[in-house]
């Protein structure tokens, strides 16, 4: 690779950054580590070719054309997280990405005005299951829910609301946690 091409690829991986979060690389990496994929197999639960994933995952692409393939990765990322904290089985994965696999995707835009997670409902909740989950796991990746159980017990007499919190979102389900925080926004 000459050092055009170096360069093309690094400003495509940092577009990718601002745009996904990430590169594509290594969120596409983690996708197919988490749900057991190949690259094949990811490339058809997308609804992109083999070559347009390589291409995307090596930087050679930088964006993403089809807003339903977004939605789709997305939807994947929160099918890893599910499968990650125990709350959805391996064969209920492998059910759920048949029927991400199927979907046309929906609105890019929630109900909040926010860019999330289209299911086409415009509530606004999948937005709000993202930011859930992104809290869930900082928390669960600092501690384990036994720990955190133990730490909001220790909290509770002198700040309940903190200790509720750790219980909710370090060690419950990710339901009650997007109740909780639907509950204390306003």
């Amino acid at each position: 690779m000459d050092a055009a091409q170096q360069e093309a690829t690094a400003r495509a991986r940092e577009l990718q950054r601002s745009w996904y979060g990430e590169p594509l690389g290594a969120l596409f990496r983690r996708l197919i580590d988490d749900l057991g994929l190949n690259q094949a197999r990811l490339a058809a639960v997308l609804g992109l070719s083999a070559p347009m994933l390589s291409q995307l995952m090596s930087g050679q692409r930088a964006k993403i054309g089809n807003p339903a393939v977004v939605q789709r990765v997305q939807a994947l990322q929160e099918l890893a997280v599910q499968v990650a904290d125990g709350s959805v089985s391996a064969a209920e994965a492998t059910d759920r990405m048949e029927e991400v696999k199927k979907s046309q995707g929906g609105s890019v835009l929630t109900g909040s005005g926010q860019t999330g997670v289209g299911t086409g409902t415009g509530t606004g909740a999948p937005t709000v299951r993202r930011v859930v989950r992104e809290i869930q796991s900082l928390l669960r990746s600092v501690a384990a829910a036994g720990d955190i159980i133990d730490a909001a017990d220790s909290l509770a007499p002198a700040h309940p609301e903190l200790a509720e919190f750790l219980r909710v979102y370090g060690a419950g389900r990710t339901a009650e946690a997007v109740a909780h925080y639907e509950s204390h926004q306003n």
